[in-house]
């Protein structure tokens, strides 16, 4: 399990590494939900999502020689350039598995940092084993997107610095892919404020967190089509899920529609990009989906979508 301690050691190592991202705060917002919220904008993260925490984290921690023969993972993106980004810091090299419909704007930012590219296709091939076997052929070290704990850890400490600089919250909203970011926080939130409430959120084409926290064990699904892309997994992770299942509340899902929704709001009123997968937790709180009169924490997990996708998504 991780812990607490965990998270701080984490944020001990990031400390001026990652950007202590702001929080930001809508009149507009709030007269809108009728709750007092607080954004944790890691759309403003390096590589543009909370992700470079994770990564980095888990990189520091391998061995010199670890670090000196290479790193290798697989990703739909935001993992990809966190890695990336993150071997070169740490003067390595990485290798990225990446699907081959992964938005142009990660593919030339993964490449951009340094990393050698393979692509897969998402609807027929397994990632999980064509990075582990990457990683044994070319004796790298692999570092999944959410299955470690140094990366789940490292996650968390976007909650950890959002909750010592607002106080206490009553919910914290984190958006859910394979379950990494809302595993980390759900350990920062709860060791800090026992009393919080976590709320997960899911694109209703997504929602295997969902289906699995209800049947009490993981349970699969076709890969999801939504364009969250960066929430399509087909399957909670194990070490995650054995997490998410103690310390998440509950788990609620957004339609492509209500999230379309969210990132117009975000352009219009807080003057922010968000990827679709990054605005989920805004969807569902303009949606209606939670309580209203609460203060609520939300995290932006990502911001990592071109010009002409995200005018696509909102025409």
């Amino acid at each position: 399990m991780v812990t607490l301690l965990d998270v701080r050691d984490a944020a001990k190592r990031l400390d001026g590494i990652a950007h202590h991202t702001p929080v930001i705060r809508s009149r507009t917002l709030d007269t809108r939900t009728g709750a007092q919220v607080f954004l944790k904008a890691e759309n403003l993260q390096r590589i543009g999502a909370f992700k470079f925490r994770g990564a980095y984290n888990a990189i520091r921690k391998l061995s010199p020689d670890q670090i000196a023969r290479g790193i290798a993972a697989y990703s739909s993106g935001n993992h990809a350039q966190a890695v990336a980004l993150a071997a070169r810091e740490l003067g390595t090299t990485a290798v990225i598995v990446m699907p081959e419909d992964t938005p142009r704007s990660k593919l030339d930012a993964v490449a951009g940092y340094g990393a050698e590219i393979i692509t897969y296709d998402r609807y027929t091939g397994d990632r999980e084993e064509i990075g582990r076997q990457l990683a044994a052929d070319r004796g790298l070290t692999l570092i999944p997107p959410y299955e470690h704990p140094d990366v789940i850890a490292g996650q968390g400490t976007a909650a950890l610095e959002l909750l010592e600089e607002v106080g206490d919250l009553d919910t914290i909203l984190v958006p859910v892919g394979g379950g990494g970011l809302i595993a980390g926080s759900a350990v920062a939130a709860k060791g800090l404020q026992p009393g919080i409430r976590v709320t997960g959120v899911e694109p209703e084409a997504g929602n295997d967190t969902y289906l699995s926290l209800q049947a009490g064990e993981r349970v699969s699904i076709p890969v999801p089509r939504t364009i969250a892309d960066g929430q399509a997994a087909p399957i909670p992770g194990e070490l995650t899920f054995s997490i998410n299942k103690q310390l998440v509340d509950e788990i609620v899902l957004v339609s492509d529609a209500e999230i379309r929704d969210a990132l117009r709001f975000a352009v219009d009123h807080l003057k922010l990009v968000m990827e679709p997968s990054g605005a989920t937790g805004l969807a569902a709180l303009l949606a209606g989906k939670l309580d209203a009169r609460q203060r609520i924490g939300v995290i932006i997990s990502g911001g990592n979508v071109g010009a002409a996708r995200l005018a696509e998504l909102l025409a």
